[in-house]
């Protein structure tokens, strides 16, 4: 690769089937394009056009389509009990990637967690293989590091191990699980296509690589990052928190028009992505707790495909809570302008599932946060906001199982948006104020030092 002109980078991107892991790689690829780095970008044909959707300044970019069996393009397409059926396919695309890695001939390939294959055929090729970490450092270093093996002894691995850290996990976090997040990682130690567990996966990737990108940064995750460093013994770079680029859309009139009807920053936004769906339980004990803080909210539900939304709504919602909230709440179910919505005025709390690019959204955006995990990493970002920023409330869940009751989310609720001026409220409005600032300072360079260690180790 020495032969190629290392002021013109050329970077392939190529994510896992999930849109929560290709969104991360889709804002690098323009934030890398923005600093003259060639993109070129592997997806399934079906991914395409959403993808060329959010590239869409970027049109030199790239893309170029794998073919999958049966059509399936993305965890979107699939019942999660299946999810698992997309590392299969994606391994089958390994000619293929060969291939066009062989005629492409990039400086570097980014990969994700899926493809514990790749830094071989890289390596082969003379071509540098990165592992872009599209999860929070605090959850990849207390799941997959090599410590985490060390005190099993060779027996399988429990849910009882995974509620405490690895050994040598940084001193001053006192992160741990409980035992229904512990439980939700266990899949990853099942095995599945090529016989291997996720985490065997997800380690041979880490492990082989040439080195390591965290869509983080030292001020928000330091010792976690330093942790990873020193267990995979290769260098970790970073891209920063990939702040989004501002909308070009405009907000919907049903949606403005609405807002505009309610005084400054006192909305709740509560929304949970749109893989996230709730159980009855879980949908009536938020509703509850929305409805009792007695202020105005839009509450974004989603149900798996073969449902009717409208038909789940009517049976999940508490009777009469349509009629009750009417004239301060909406329920809305679908596609959704979250990030419009967000960056309105009127909005000033903003209930979600911690997913990373969520939270980061909401801290630019001044917006509250009331942290409602629900699986995988989404437990560890809820932890870095509430305790180790202090920039956010989590709802108190029950150990053995997550349930929450509308109490809990009352509770949430009250501390940063009715007791905001009594502790601990006041606080972590200051803190979350405090990484607001820091996230939209534009003379932070995350991409520029990156794009400078990328040409210097090409």
């Amino acid at each position: 690769m020495s032969t190629q002109c290392h002021d013109h980078l050329h970077v392939v991107m190529f994510p896992f089937l999930a849109f929560g892991h290709i969104n991360p790689f889709v804002q690098l690829s323009n934030k890398l394009f923005s600093h003259g780095v060639r993109i070129t970008f592997l997806s399934a044909e079906s991914n395409i056009s959403r993808i060329r959707s959010t590239l869409n300044l970027n049109p030199a970019i790239n893309i170029i389509s794998l073919q999958y069996p049966n059509g399936v393009s993305s965890t979107a397409d699939l019942p999660p009990h299946l999810a698992a059926n997309l590392v299969h396919a994606i391994d089958l695309t390994q000619p293929r990637v060969k291939s066009l890695l062989l005629e492409l001939k990039p400086h570097y390939v980014f990969f994700d967690f899926a493809q514990h294959w790749l830094p071989k055929i890289a390596s082969e090729l003379g071509i540098k293989s990165v592992r872009f970490c599209t999860f929070s450092a605090i959850s990849d270093s207390y799941i997959t590091v090599p410590s985490r093996f060390s005190n099993v002894e060779g027996r399988n691995i429990t849910f009882e191990d995974l509620k405490s850290p690895p050994p040598g996990y940084p001193q001053n976090s006192d992160v741990s699980l409980k035992a229904f997040e512990a439980m939700d990682f266990m899949f990853l130690f099942n095995r599945f296509g090529e016989n291997l567990t996720g985490y065997e996966r997800v380690m041979q990737g880490l492990g082989e690589c040439s080195f390591i990108v965290f869509k983080t940064c030292k001020e928000i995750e330091g010792p976690y990052l330093e942790y990873i460093e020193k267990q995979f013994r290769k260098p970790v770079l970073l891209s920063g928190p990939l702040v989004p680029e501002p909308s070009r859309d405009v907000l919907e009139e049903r949606w403005s028009k609405w807002l505009d009807t309610f005084p400054a920053k006192s909305v709740i936004l509560c929304s949970f992505g749109s893989e996230a769906f709730l159980n009855d339980d879980q949908i009536k004990e938020l509703a509850s707790g929305l409805e009792l803080s007695g202020l105005p909210f839009i509450l974004v539900l989603n149900f798996p495909s073969d449902l009717s939304a409208e038909s789940e709504l009517k049976r999940t919602l508490p009777k009469g809570f349509l009629e009750r909230v009417k004239d301060r709440g909406v329920v809305h179910t679908g596609w959704f302008q979250q990030q419009l919505v967000l960056k309105h005025s009127s909005v000033g709390c903003y209930v979600c599932h911690a997913g990373f690019s969520s939270v980061i959204e909401a801290m630019v955006n001044e917006c509250q946060l009331v942290l409602l995990p629900f699986k995988g990493d989404q437990f560890f970002n809820s932890k870095l906001v509430a305790k180790d920023l202090e920039a956010g409330v989590e709802v108190n869940r029950r150990e053995e199982d997550g349930y929450f009751h509308k109490d809990d989310v009352l509770k949430a609720l009250k501390t940063i948006m009715l007791e905001d001026d009594k502790e601990p409220g006041k606080h972590i409005r200051e803190n979350h104020m405090k990484w607001g600032k820091f996230l939209s300072d534009k003379d932070v360079q995350f991409i520029t030092d990156l794009v400078a260690q990328l040409k210097s180790m090409a």
